[in-house]
């Protein structure tokens, strides 16, 4: 045979044997489906502090823990404080088939990359991005809820809340003769200011801060979710307290907060859950703006730097109309967060009443607090129900179209996401 008739033979052979190859092979089997998840980061409004359930946290040497006592130290992995009855964990989300909670009480902008436990008074878990990382491996990440800026280099919501309080509480039971001091000094009296909240450049440091953090956030949870389609819930914070107390409170014994020592109304506050002055509240609710402020500006910039991400802003400011502390006559009963809650000694009881206590007594249990924060840092966040109520808002935020949505409670208690 010619030499040319053969190699043309072998091409042919070849072609059909290509082409038989193709017309009988099998299709390379799917790889199979991860599950979908929803991610919750950030601080304590979305862990879940005050709603009770705390689940054990694996810590930066990867061991769970459980809770380890009421004098055990703050910065232990549990009192992350990640709640089974967090936000994340009451929402209906269709589609979703896992859930994890990442955030931790307490949680700072730094604590997105950074293990929280390099920095002073931060807890041992690892970095929230690393956390993330872990969840994408096993699971394709459809919705992730983030809550960040309450708590930064500048301030953080529980030296706010705590500075308020204690003013507060100084005036209540103490003349303005009386030298009267907690373990960190004396505590002033009267009423909280902005100034003495946040400043203005203590909003636009904490907003550069936030931005960097997400930032970061962003770009990893593109490089690591399995298809590459997510969407992302930036939500705000709801103020505890309301814009001014229930006429009940405003005055015991014919003494309002205005007057030297009022321990009476102090105690009648201390019970209700708002020890608080009244001409505190206003700047208080002006704070709680701020804040949301920094959350709608993160999400706003990162927008536009990220024009493929499904961003949306959930402004929950709103969320806890009509059922705040104090502002039924009925409170703590029926409000959506939980009273100021402190002990005398860790002894794991809570002090309901300060009827009766003399200024000694009120400060030992203040000292409580600052031994042993773990003791009080429930105090003035969602409760169990409350977080219900943020559930509801997530839901609402994980399937609206818009960009930016508003919760809002009507005087009737329905929850209206728009």
């Amino acid at each position: 045979m010619p030499r040319f008739r053969r190699t043309a033979l072998a091409a042919g052979l070849t072609i059909a044997m290509a082409a038989l190859s193709t017309a009988v092979a099998l299709p390379a089997p799917a790889s199979a489906a991860l599950p979908t998840a929803a991610v919750a980061l950030g601080d304590s409004f979305i862990s879940g502090e005050g709603a009770g359930a705390y689940t054990p946290v694996v810590d930066v040497n990867g061991v769970a823990q459980g809770f380890p006592g009421w004098t055990a130290a703050n910065n232990n992995a549990f009192f992350c404080h990640r709640s089974a009855n967090a936000s994340l964990n009451k929402a209906n989300l269709p589609g979703i088939q896992n859930r994890f909670n990442l955030a931790c009480s307490g949680g700072q902008p730094r604590d997105i990359a950074t293990a929280s436990a390099a920095r002073e008074k931060g807890r041992t878990v690892a970095a929230q991005i690393d956390q993330l990382r872990a969840v994408a491996q096993t699971q394709d990440i459809d919705l992730v809820l983030i809550g960040l800026g309450s708590n930064n280099s500048s301030f953080t919501f529980g030296s706010v809340a705590e500075k308020c309080a204690n003013r507060f509480i100084a005036d209540a039971w103490t003349g303005w003769w009386e030298f009267w001091a907690y373990l960190g000094g004396p505590v002033e009296q009267k009423p909280c200011s902005d100034a003495d909240l946040a400043t203005a450049a203590q909003i636009s440091a904490a907003t550069a801060e936030t931005t960097a953090a997400v930032r970061q956030l962003l770009t990893t949870l593109d490089q690591v979710d399995a298809d590459g389609q997510h969407r992302v819930v930036f939500q705000d914070y709801t103020n505890p307290l309301p814009l001014d107390l229930n006429p009940q409170f405003h005055e015991e014994d014919s003494r309002d907060d205005t007057r030297d020592k009022f321990r009476d109304l102090g105690a009648e506050r201390y019970a209700a859950g708002c020890p608080i002055h009244r001409a505190s509240l206003a700047p208080g609710h002006r704070f709680s703006q701020a804040l949301g402020t920094i959350v709608k500006s993160t999400r706003d910039t990162l927008a536009a730097e990220f024009p493929g991400d499904d961003l949306v802003y959930l402004n929950v400011q709103q969320a806890f109309n009509g059922a705040r502390l104090c502002e039924q006559t009925s409170s703590p009963t029926g409000s959506l967060a939980t009273p100021i809650r402190l002990q005398d000694g860790a002894t794991g009881t809570f002090v309901t009443s300060l009827a009766g206590k003399d200024k000694i007594a009120i400060q030992r249990i203040a000292n409580t607090c600052v031994s042993y924060f773990q003791t009080c840092q429930e105090s003035w966040h969602p409760n169990a129900t409350g977080h219900q109520v943020l559930g509801q808002c997530l839901s609402g935020a994980a399937s609206t179209s818009a960009r930016s949505v508003a919760c809002v409670r009507s005087g009737n208690g329905t929850i209206s996401v728009s």
